[in-house]
């Protein structure tokens, strides 16, 4: 039989009136599906294990979230935020306890079975855009233009994004001068936090 955390009692008694009852529900109808759980606070806010990570809950200052570790694999709702059941104000807000418990066993069952999620498609990268400013100052000094074309892609990226990303124009033109330099010498954006070997 599993133990209650005190962590997570102090949690709910810190919480918002409105979201005692519902976090008091939620935790007990994780271990209603799953007597076996273990509870513990992970990244300031309860989770529920059970083989690892099963699911969670939060209370934030207008509503709570509830949601499930693999909820891709478990409910067909649309994840928001922290969970699977957007914004939830009150117990109305939620599935009936039947759907929840169910869930938990299913969670239970993936993670007994050591299903893992399928993997994050991964996201295209915008294409490099160099700062017209960044084009024209090395131009004008060849080493630097050759010594910028040898940088990696990220390293690139550094210096475009250090130059675009200057308030005023004269810290761009501080930095633009600064950039060249460095550069032509074939120093990286960072290179004063690199290690020397």
């Amino acid at each position: 039989m599993a133990k209650k955390d005190p962590r997570i009692d102090a949690y709910i008694g810190k919480a918002a009136g409105f979201a005692k009852p519902i976090l008091k529900h939620l935790r007990a109808l994780v271990h209603a599906g799953c007597p076996d759980v273990e509870e513990t606070m992970k990244w300031s806010f309860p989770h529920f294990d059970y083989n690892g990570i099963m699911c969670s809950m939060a209370a934030f200052k207008q509503h709570c979230a509830f949601g499930f570790w693999k909820g891709a694999l478990i409910a067909s709702t649309k994840p928001e935020a922290m969970g699977q059941f957007g914004r939830i104000t009150s117990l109305n807000d939620l599935p009936k306890d039947s759907v929840i418990i169910g869930y938990v066993k299913e969670a239970v069952r993936l993670n007994g079975e050591g299903v893992k999620l399928p993997p994050r498609p991964k996201r295209r990268k915008e294409a490099l855009r160099i700062p017209a400013e960044l084009k024209m100052a090395l131009k004008k000094v060849s080493a630097a233009k050759t010594k910028f074309a040898e940088f990696s892609p990220s390293q690139q990226r550094e210096y475009a994004e250090w130059i675009t990303e200057a308030k005023t124009k004269e810290t761009r033109a501080k930095r633009l001068a600064t950039a060249v330099t460095w550069i032509k010498d074939g120093k990286p954006r960072n290179w004063k936090y690199m290690k020397s070997s």
